[in-house]
């Protein structure tokens, strides 16, 4: 059995593979020619990787491996600046050796893919501008899911400071046909036959009044169990949903700010969770104090408490990103997050102590954690 790190940055994608402590790492990349990647997920049971991104000047796209990161095959939904450059001056190409691109099947439609999830056999993407994809033979071609756009109140949907982005991807592994979508700042949407029907989920419980919990979600994860407990960090804070995300409650109440991006759940316990506040929007987005911490909570965010041990406690000016935290399955639980400054830390005592495990990789936009059998 092998556990591995799968990082997404600016400047391509990577796998940190991990001794069998998980104390320390080697790196491998950057894979995907260097494109920026939003988000590198795996499956288990076959090892297969997939690496999504892109931008202006590449396009959007998919990038997936069978021989975990030695080679990869592309498939594209959009062109870039690039491709026009190439199809415009065939002569350049060709001296370059470069391949006269083909249009891609969903040009001018998409900038970039930010998110990938793998549910049932299906390999689902989510891209900005805000719109859903599916493939059903391993990535190499797509379809729209047309219901999440088609939807009453989509042509309203406002777009968050990077643009309006369908970020998070979440599913429920015993029941497929359930699914929950973050999308910046349009909020949370659910189907549960599917995608055929969507429903958007942003009230607040009636504990805390009528109203809504904010559109803006920076980051949302499903709890283990049969409970449909959710977490989400948005613009505003932290919440939890009991009821599959049909209302909102308020757990920012102990934590620092009420800023931040990422949260990570424990891969048995529903009720204990992970984050990393940041010092507010407009201060500069970096830890309160300077002093890097992650905040623990183990009764579904009644209470928190933070963690230092083994992180920066002076002059800390890096930001963890919205899918740059993650967990993973082992015991006890591993917390694992990257930094904007290409830094990479672990905690395999479920956050009590950290080390740093990577440093100096470009930004760092994503952080997966694979076990292969």
């Amino acid at each position: 059995m092998t556990q591995s790190l799968l990082v997404g940055t600016t400047k391509g994608a990577f796998v940190l593979e991990m001794t069998a402590d998980r104390a320390t790492v080697s790196v491998r990349g950057p894979f995907c020619d260097g494109w920026p990647i939003n988000h590198v997920v795996g499956c288990p049971d076959t090892g297969r990787l997939w690496a999504g991104g892109g931008g202006d000047w590449h396009g959007a796209g998919v990038w997936r491996s069978d021989d975990n990161g030695a080679t990869w095959t592309l498939s594209k939904l959009s062109n870039g600046k690039f491709d026009d450059w190439m199809r415009n001056d065939p002569d350049q190409a060709a001296a370059w050796g470069v391949p006269i691109p083909d249009v891609a099947p969903f040009a001018k439609t998409v900038d970039a893919v930010w998110s990938l999830a793998f549910v049932d056999g299906v390999l689902f993407a989510g891209v900005k501008p805000a719109a859903l994809f599916r493939s059903t033979d391993g990535g190499a071609t797509w379809t729209k899911v047309e219901s999440l756009n088609n939807q009453p109140g989509a042509e309203s949907w406002q777009p968050g400071a990077a643009g309006l982005t369908l970020h998070t991807i979440v599913s429920d592994p015993k029941v497929p046909a359930k699914m929950w979508l973050g999308i910046s700042a349009a909020g949370v949407f659910a189907t549960e036959d599917g995608g055929q029907t969507w429903e958007h989920r942003v009230r607040r419980t009636n504990a805390e009044g009528q109203g809504e919990i904010g559109h803006c979600v920076h980051n949302m994860v499903r709890a283990a169990g049969d409970g449909d407990i959710l977490y989400q960090q948005n613009h505003h804070g932290v919440f939890r949903s009991a009821d599959g995300a049909r209302s909102w409650q308020s757990i920012t109440d102990g934590l620092p700010s009420d800023f931040g991006f990422p949260v990570a759940v424990h891969p048995r316990d529903p009720q204990t969770l992970w984050v990393f506040p940041l010092n507010g929007d407009s201060q500069g987005r970096f830890p309160t104090g300077a002093k890097a911490a992650v905040w623990q909570s183990s009764d579904g965010g009644q209470t928190w408490v933070d963690r230092r041990a083994g992180l920066p406690q002076e002059a800390c000016y890096f930001t963890v990103l919205r899918q740059a935290m993650t967990t993973d399955s082992a015991e006890p639980a591993g917390v694992y997050f990257g930094t904007n400054s290409g830094s990479v830390f672990a905690s395999v005592d479920e956050g009590e102590n950290w080390s740093e495990v990577a440093r100096h990789l470009p930004t760092v936009l994503s952080v997966e954690t694979l076990t292969v059998a």
